[in-house]
């Protein structure tokens, strides 16, 4: 497996998701995770556009919000299987 492989990508992204959670109830503190999620986002969104607000904002909106609704709808056409 490469460092970018989809099967690391999967494991990368089952530990995100556990510290984000970080033990909460995702139903009971749901409000609480998303502002966790919300400034997870934030900051890589900074990160990865080295430090530049605009360019984070329109990444968000012309590339990852489009990434996250194809792989909600991945997932709903693999629960109708």
């Amino acid at each position: 497996m490469t460092r970018n492989s989809p099967q690391i990508d999967t494991v990368r992204v089952l530990q995100a998701a556990d510290a984000i959670l970080d033990s909460r109830d995702p139903i009971a503190e749901r409000g609480a995770i998303m502002v966790t999620l919300e400034g997870t986002v934030s900051a890589i969104l900074l990160m990865v556009m080295g430090g530049h607000h605009a360019n984070a904002a329109a990444m968000l909106n012309e590339g990852l919000l489009q990434g996250v609704e194809g792989r909600l709808a991945h997932a709903a056409n693999k629960k109708q299987a």
